[in-house]
């Protein structure tokens, strides 16, 4: 197991240990996301990608909380993860998908920092990453390449959410939104513009979370675009 270059890094023995016993994965697997969780503290020493608090609990806070949702499309192999941030889930999707032939995420991030970041944990771990520094609003409009799975964690509320991922999903990928105990209420807002066919998944790393499964979603007749959307993304 790789460790962090840093000399103030904490040690995530036990914590890795949990998440994998949590989530088991292959040796290969383990060894790309050891990597990962290393370069992700070296550049947290000086770039903030992560919230410091929950850096000695990546493992079964950020990684072990991204594996989950393979189980949820196991087939899949073309993802796309909005606000990708420090790669979660979407990078710990592609560490996972590595060797699966035709496996492609794209992580979509406009932050420049955090965006070098992901190019960069791409290249080191081997990952079948491609990084879009663009908006959220602007890869929706002109992506148009076949996707399995959009994904997103600790975006947006859902209403905004729906209407960042509608231009993906309408195309018929499935959604896999990571969301916090407030979902319900979330959820009951969207469906005031939008006709969702969904399920709420518990989480196997936070019993207060659920997976947001979105298979089917058409904006309401009469429904307007989110106006958060409009000036925010």
């Amino acid at each position: 197991m790789l460790r962090s270059k840093s000399p103030n890094a904490p040690d995530l023995t036990a914590d890795r240990a949990a998440a994998l016993e949590l989530i088991p994965v292959s040796r290969e697997i383990a060894d790309r996301l050891d990597r990962l969780a290393a370069l992700l503290l070296e550049w947290q020493s000086h770039t903030n990608l992560i919230a410091a608090s929950t850096v000695p609990s990546v493992w079964t806070r950020h990684i072990a909380d991204s594996l989950q949702l393979l189980a949820l499309a196991p087939n899949a192999t073309r993802w796309a993860d909005l606000g990708a941030g420090a790669g979660f889930p979407g990078l710990v999707i592609a560490a996972a998908l590595a060797d699966r032939p035709g496996a492609v995420v794209h992580l979509v991030e406009s932050t420049g920092k955090k965006a070098n970041f992901l190019r960069e944990a791409a290249r080191h771990i081997a990952a079948p990453a491609i990084v879009h520094a663009v908006r959220i609003e602007d890869f929706g409009k002109s992506f148009r390449d076949p996707l399995d799975v959009v994904t997103a964690r600790a975006l947006a509320r859902l209403p905004d959410l729906l209407e960042l991922a509608h231009p993906l999903l309408k195309t018929g990928a499935q959604g896999l939104f990571l969301k916090g105990q407030d979902v319900g209420v979330e959820l009951t807002e969207a469906s005031k513009c939008w006709n969702i066919e969904a399920e709420l998944v518990p989480s196997k790393t936070s019993p207060q979370s659920r997976v947001v499964v979105v298979r089917s979603l058409q904006r309401r007749p009469g429904a307007k675009r989110n106006a958060y959307v409009r000036s925010n993304r």
